[in-house]
This record gives structure tokens, sequence and C-alpha cells, in this order.
């Protein structure tokens, strides 16, 4: 079932001093129910962009886009949009509102006018959902990195939205951040049913969705599984874009004449391709 679907969007920046500024040029993209998508491209290539039109930051100049049966160019129903997609943006610290976690969280459904008594139940259960109730009561500022975001998608969950749009949220993290984010959100979308589209520069974490796209100039250009797209290095090299570790070195290997399969995603899978190598040289 389809949750978002852009249809030929166009949009740019307006400057009155200056020429209008295209950034996305002709984008079609469905996004369908508890799917995770990551969006990739390297700056300036659009995706932020993309992203932000999908619970209506951005409102396109040209096509559409619509979340479930609303267009989000409707005024009337700017509300109904932004409570189904939540967004969490690259820097925590530009999120967080409040001084104690449960207050934060609990910022998004004050606002949505929700009954003190459901907010307190929300906060909890959003908390619980990213790993981070033992701290609800810890000052928000004192937290790490990667348990800042957490708390930033706790308050974007307690809105109850249907879909996660995450515009690189582990760019600003160290490993250890980068991780407990990237485990949360996998754990939303596997276990909860959660649709998630993932703005990312991380090919490791790209590897992780169900699908992948990759924008070039405000277009779209490849589109695929992880295998897929990452099977094609040189055309992603073109885009100034590299591809997992593992799956570079394969490709290195096969290109010095090493008999290896070229859709290796994941370090495990490397090694036992290796190993099989290994064990026919024998």
């Amino acid at each position: 079932m389809e949750l978002l679907k852009a249809q030929h969007v166009s949009f740019q920046y307006e400057n009155p001093e200056e020429q209008p500024l295209p950034v996305l040029s002709d984008v079609s993209l469905t996004i369908r129910r508890g799917e995770f998508v990551a969006i990739l491209g390297h700056n300036g290539s659009g995706k932020s962009t993309l992203a932000k039109h999908f619970n209506a930051m951005l409102l396109p100049t040209g096509g559409a886009v619509w979340v479930e049966e609303w267009q989000t160019t409707d005024e009337a129903h700017v509300f109904d949009v932004r409570r189904t997609v939540g967004m969490v943006l690259q820097n925590p610290d530009n999120q967080l509102v409040s001084t104690i976690v449960q207050e934060d969280v609990a910022f998004g459904p004050e606002n949505l006018g929700v009954e003190p008594s459901e907010i307190a139940v929300r906060v909890n259960e959003a908390l619980r959902l990213v790993d981070m109730l033992p701290y609800r009561d810890h000052a928000a500022h004192k937290l790490s990195g990667g348990q800042k975001q957490r708390v930033a998608i706790a308050g974007a969950l307690a809105m109850h939205p249907d879909c996660l749009v995450l515009d690189e949220p582990t760019a600003m993290l160290d490993p250890k951040g980068r991780r407990e984010v990237m485990d949360t959100i996998r754990r939303l979308n596997r276990e909860n049913g959660m649709t998630v589209v993932l703005i990312t520069h991380y090919m490791e974490e790209a590897a992780l969705a169900d699908r992948v796209v990759v924008m070039e100039e405000g277009r779209i250009v490849q589109e695929g599984t992880p295998r897929e797209v990452f099977s094609q290095v040189e055309p992603l090299r073109a885009v100034q874009l590299d591809v997992p570790q593992p799956t570079e070195l394969c490709y290195e290997l096969r290109r010095q004449g090493v008999s290896l399969p070229a859709d290796v995603l994941t370090v495990e899978e490397a090694v036992e391709a290796l190993a099989a190598v290994w064990e026919g040289a024998v």
C-alpha cells in the first residue's frame, strides 16, 4: 500500500536578486507502507530537499507530493501530513526544545492538544521504543550525541506518525552513536512496521534498507535493492559515491582476476566468499 508518492516533482529556491536555483527536476518516487528506503547522493544532489517535501516543510514548484490521500499543497490537510510523517534532522541539538528528556518528548503531543494522561503514555512508549526510558528524568544537554538523536526520534514517535523521514541523522555522531541510532531505526522498521525514509551518505547504512534510491543533480539516477545498486560500482563512482567496503574489496579483487560474486554487501559475506576461493585453491 502506497504511503508517500512524488509525481514529477520539481523545486527551485527563489532568489529575487538572481535566477531561480533549480534543485529537483521531474522526480517521481513511491514509498510503500512498512518499507525502509535509503536515499543517497553527494552534497547538492537534492536528497535532503526531497525529504523535506514528504512532510510539507517544502512544497513543490512543479508536480505533486502525496501523503496517503492528501496532497501536501492542500493547506486544509497540512496537520494530517505532518502528523503522518515525522521528521528527524541532522543536528540533534537543534531539535531539543526542553531541558528534561521527558518534557522534550512531550512537546509535540502537547502542541497537538493531546490529553495529559495520553501524553504520559506516549512519552513512556516512545522512550521505550528507542531504549531511552531510563533517561526520562535526565538533562537532555548532558546526553551523548547518539542519545540526543534517539530522544529526537522519540519526540517524533510521540506524535504517532506512520512514517519517519530522517535527514542524515548520524552525520554528526561518532561510530558508537551512529550504531545506536541505526539499531533503533532498524528495530522500529523490522519490529514495529514503521515506514522509514533515511537520507544518508554512509553506504553501510544504506545497505540495511529494503530499497536504495540514488540522486544526482536533482534527479533519480538509480533505484533498486542494495545488492542491485551497490553491484554497480563504476556508475556510483561516476556520481561521486562509494560502495560498502566489503563490496569495494571484492570488486578490486575481481579486477585482479579473483572469482568473487558482485553483490557482496557485508563483512560476513566477504569472508565467506574469500574462504570459498581459498578452499578451491588448496
